[in-house]
């Protein structure tokens, strides 16, 4: 395919992975407005342990986040197959999650994921209509003592005082948080 109709093609699949990659950053900075922006208003989405409606999954989420110290959703391949205002999306990636105390592997673990979600372009936006995460291996992490920064530096906050949302506006960072080792 050649001419306007490829163009098309490739900033729509653009257009669906930025749509995967703001579902992260949502997920990972605790952006619930964010994550449930990737959403049409009556998607369905189906998680290990979950399945319901788009607002359903926000809430559901937004407490097993609570519990944690922070999450880092990491993606990799991503293959999309458009059918006119529909698409068909399949995601890889690791989720990275840590808590505390850290001995416990219900906050301290890691999994292979793939979402695979049909997205729906309506009004022009694409979104997701419904998702499969499709958990394929979990590990926990073991506890280890782990040494604080090696100086002062950005610091990575799970709210809107991030880095990622303060250098839009021009903000000095947040100080960051020191730990002694």
């Amino acid at each position: 395919m050649t001419g306007p109709d490829a163009l098309q093609e490739l900033l729509d699949k653009q257009a669906i992975y930025e749509v995967v990659l703001r579902y992260c950053r949502g997920i990972d900075r605790l952006d619930l407005e964010l994550v449930r922006s990737c959403y049409h208003p009556d998607a369905v989405d189906h998680h290990t342990g979950f399945t319901g409606t788009r607002d359903d999954y926000v809430d559901w989420v937004a407490g097993g986040l609570a519990r944690m110290d922070g999450t880092m959703h990491v993606v990799a391949n991503h293959l999309v197959e458009l059918e006119g205002d529909v698409a068909y999306s399949e995601t890889y990636g690791n989720a990275h999650h840590w808590g505390s105390p850290p001995e416990d592997p219900t906050v301290n673990f890691v999994s292979g994921f793939r979402y695979v979600d049909r997205f729906e372009r309506r009004d022009g936006r694409w979104a997701v209509a419904e998702r499969h995460a499709v958990r394929e291996w979990t590990r926990a992490i073991p506890a280890a003592v782990v040494r604080a920064k090696e100086g002062a530096g950005p610091a990575p906050h799970r709210d809107r005082s991030d880095p990622v949302y303060l250098i839009r506006r021009h903000e000095p960072p947040v100080p960051p948080r020191m730990v002694d080792p």
